[in-house]
């Protein structure tokens, strides 16, 4: 392991998670510095000191079977775009992560960055994952600790100064999944909105079980359950989506800032979701 005065390089899982709980906070992990990059334009105080991920070849992999999707921290945008593409289940997150920020970014941007960047309200990763039922798997000197994504979320400000998220698990389900977001001008900006799907129709093509999430609206993607229970029983028509939609968008506060007022962010939603479904009829295998 080669250390410098702000620069650590660990080789292995075990030598990083011992170096963030050394440093207590006072340093962070460096993934795909997408985000890091930009702190000084967003006035930020860097940490004392970096623990790169980059040589730790674990942190790197994906692998996917019939049960399950693994993916590790460091995975990028694109290879997670590529590797899951063919996955009807897990392709609002292959949508997602190809849809993402520039072609330069998405070959450096990670899973692990994008889940861990607090504060960070359109993250693309996000919705896909909460409709995937996405697990986080979180190390530290104590050992592994896995949980549901939505749980991660509500505590990351507090754990990853001293853990380390390893890998995401995602299980594989007899499903279909989507995702479609909305900029204002061009792809690589970061969307005023965003929405994922992941449903599984019935012997009479209506839904009998929907996922959505939205992201962008307000400060963290969530679930919308509201939604999700109207839908059960419905066909996947995209205009019908819609109108069940539009009757729900009040779910939802959005937050203003300056690409966007949050009125607008709650008024697009209703024909986000009816191109999430148009994505998924075309997508069908």
């Amino acid at each position: 392991m080669t250390a410098g005065s702000s620069f650590l390089t660990p080789a292995t899982i075990a030598q990083a998670v011992s170096l963030l709980r050394d440093l207590n906070g006072t340093g962070v992990a460096l993934a795909g510095a997408t985000w890091i990059s930009r702190a000084p334009v967003r006035c930020e105080t860097p940490p004392q000191t970096y623990v790169s991920l980059a040589g730790i070849s674990a942190l790197h992999e994906i692998q996917v079977d019939a049960e399950q999707a693994s993916i590790g921290c460091l995975a990028t945008h694109a290879r997670i775009a590529n590797a899951l593409d063919s996955c009807a289940d897990l392709r609002a997150l292959a949508m997602a992560a190809g849809s993402s920020a520039t072609p330069a970014i998405r070959r450096m941007a990670t899973i692990g960055g994008n889940l861990c960047t607090t504060g960070f309200a359109p993250a693309d990763l996000i919705p896909p994952l909460l409709v995937l039922d996405a697990e986080i798997e979180v190390q530290n000197q104590e050992g592994i600790a896995i949980m549901p994504v939505a749980a991660f979320l509500a505590q990351r400000g507090d754990i990853t100064p001293t853990h380390l998220v390893t890998r995401i698990i995602l299980p594989r389900h007899a499903r279909r999944s989507a995702h479609a977001r909305l900029t204002l001008r061009q792809a690589g900006e970061y969307p005023v909105a965003h929405v994922s799907i992941a449903v599984a129709t019935g012997a009479d093509d209506t839904i009998a079980d929907a996922a959505v999430a939205v992201g962008a609206v307000e400060a963290t993607a969530r679930r919308w359950p509201e939604l999700e229970a109207a839908l059960v029983g419905e066909r996947p028509d995209p205009d019908r989506m819609k109108a069940i939609s539009a009757s729900r968008a009040g779910d939802f506060t959005g937050r203003d800032a300056t690409d966007a007022p949050g009125w607008y962010r709650e008024r697009v939603l209703p024909g986000l979701v009816a191109r999430v479904f148009t994505a998924l009829a075309e997508r069908e295998d």
